[in-house]
């Protein structure tokens, strides 16, 4: 039983990796879709599809008997409350950091900011009876040390925008840790579709307040034929949302937050490789020893040391 719960663990562990590469990558889908339909247009879309191309997922799974389909009143009322709160704090977190953004806080910057929810996650782990090995303790600053060299080539200096990027990691933390409760409980790929939806609705507000407004409805309209918004679009609903999020809420069951954060906080590096890869983007000295940094803490936060084991509960 217990090597079961291990090898759990240690798959677990793997899809949030994945989960931190398709995100990563999803950051340049992000860069040249949002510039062309606008950023909220694009959160929108993206979680809608996301939801659409889960269903027939739910749908496959049930017929399978892979799914896990409530089957009382209390079981039903626990999936949708899941999904709703995972799909409003994921809302709130993703239009946070684009008003971040919007208002001057830089990409680097808000990368940075956004994944200082690993220092939080583990803060508010010590309500929640979580606890930590040393070892995830002393890899947590050591990641952030890595996120700094990363993604903040310029210094740091702080503004207001920069006070709404650091409500988007807040945010991010109390999704983790509401998912860290809800995934052992309920079928994850349904609660990551109703999550889609709940957030793609919320959407609608800012996408047609901000983005519509400010473009006028005929070229707002005109954008949406675009190539070059759709392709990133895809991906993102896709993959992005459709399979990273899931893979989130999957992966996380079993994981112990904190390290569940340190492994998703590699999104910042696969960014960068993302970028190289496909933007052409070069990587300084400084960015390589931010990488090698990272993958250092989320490396040695899951190493044993005798009764200091991973994922103490």
């Amino acid at each position: 039983m217990k090597k079961s719960r291990i090898n759990m663990q240690t798959r677990n562990s793997m899809l949030l990796l994945l989960t931190a590469l398709v995100w990563g990558v999803a950051f340049v889908a992000q860069r040249q879709g949002g510039a062309t339909a606008g950023p909220y247009t694009f959160n929108c879309i993206r979680s809608f599809l996301g939801a659409l191309v889960l269903l027939p997922v739910i749908l496959f799974r049930d017929k399978h008997g892979a799914g896990k389909k409530p089957q009382s009143k209390e079981e039903r009322r626990r999936l949708s409350l899941g999904g709703a709160l995972c799909g409003l704090i994921l809302f709130a977190a993703s239009t946070l950091q684009q008003m971040g953004m919007y208002y001057g806080t830089t990409a680097g910057k808000a990368g940075f900011l956004t994944a200082c929810y690993i220092l939080l996650v583990p803060v508010f782990g010590i309500f929640l009876k979580k606890k930590c090995g040393w070892n995830v303790w002393v890899s947590i600053p050591v990641a952030v040390v890595g996120l700094y060299f990363l993604c903040l080539t310029d210094g740091i200096s702080f503004q207001r925008s920069d006070g709404l990027v650091l409500l988007c990691a807040a945010c991010f933390s109390v999704h983790i840790m509401v998912v860290d409760h809800f995934s052992p409980l309920v079928d994850g790929v349904r609660m990551a579709c109703i999550q889609f939806c709940v957030c793609g609705a919320w959407g609608m507000f800012p996408m047609m307040a901000v983005d519509v407004q400010r473009m006028g409805p005929a070229v707002w309209v005109q954008s949406l034929g675009s190539a070059d918004v759709w392709i990133p679009i895809l991906y993102a609903g896709v993959l992005s949302c459709g399979v990273g999020y899931t893979l989130q809420i999957v992966g996380q069951n079993g994981v112990n937050p904190a390290i569940a954060s340190l492994l998703m906080s590699l999104e910042s590096v696969f960014s960068v490789l993302a970028g190289m890869l496909i933007l052409h983007e070069t990587m300084t000295g400084r960015e390589v020893l931010g990488c090698v940094l990272l993958f250092a803490a989320v490396i040695f936060a899951q190493m044993k040391f005798d009764r200091h084991r991973l994922n103490q509960e």
